[in-house]
């Protein structure tokens, strides 16, 4: 067995954002913006930016992202505006991109393999350590160069190999089984695409539930309530 040499576990518990438990979730919820145009902007060898600058390129005000930044301690100078490397950096670290956080997937059907599949989690620095599945055809199987392992197997791997988080990709009955599993397992994140709300907060543990059908909704909704590009 590989998994990556069995590193010691990610210490998400130590992440900077957990320096500050007043921090809004809208707050919060705005960081991995700031990382992607930050990003941007690093590869267009950008190195400074007022915050008027920003506001323009996100769409938030320079009043809002000042206030978002402070929470943290503000990292600009006046007349200066933002060191993009190291605002940049610094939002790595709120995020936990450097943290060495590992995750495993849970169903391996198509939106599974799709996901293990995508970019973004080496980008955002998670590692994919394994897959799980029930289904016999499934299991030894490689996608995107991870193993696919029985779910029987879950507890033992996890003995060996543990990890910080859970994408979980399985029909939506059997979402509150395997959560209590991976729960009992160490996991403390879930990120949950079955469908079911799963809450977790008297858990100590936290889940973001992933609902892709409401946000086709919401599109659906923009549609038939626009005239003429404009919102009724």
């Amino acid at each position: 067995m590989d998994p990556k040499k069995n590193k010691p576990l990610g210490n998400a518990e130590n992440l900077p954002l957990e320096e500050n438990p007043n921090v809004s979730p809208a707050v919060i919820r705005r960081l991995p913006r700031y990382f992607r145009y930050l990003r941007q902007l690093m590869r267009q060898g950008k190195s400074r930016i007022s915050s008027g600058e920003l506001s323009s390129l996100m769409g938030v005000t320079a009043s809002q992202i000042r206030q978002d930044l402070n929470c943290f301690g503000g990292f600009g100078q006046q007349g200066y505006g933002y060191n993009v490397n190291y605002l940049y950096s610094r939002i790595c670290e709120l995020l936990g991109v450097e943290a060495g956080l590992r995750a495993i997937i849970i169903g391996a059907g198509d939106l599974g393999r799709a996901i293990v599949r995508a970019p973004m989690f080496e980008k955002r620095g998670v590692e994919i350590i394994s897959m799980f599945d029930i289904d016999p055809a499934l299991i030894g199987k490689e996608v995107g160069g991870v193993l696919i392992r029985d779910m029987a197997r879950l507890e033992d791997f996890c003995k060996d190999f543990p990890a910080d988080m859970a994408v979980l990709t399985l029909p939506k009955e059997s979402a509150s089984e395997v959560s209590e599993r991976l729960l009992a397992c160490g996991i403390r994140g879930l990120w949950n695409f079955t469908g079911k709300d799963l809450s977790l907060e008297s858990r100590d543990a936290v889940v973001e539930n992933v609902h892709l059908g409401d946000s086709l909704m919401i599109l659906n909704y923009r549609l038939c309530h626009t005239a003429d590009g404009d919102e009724a």
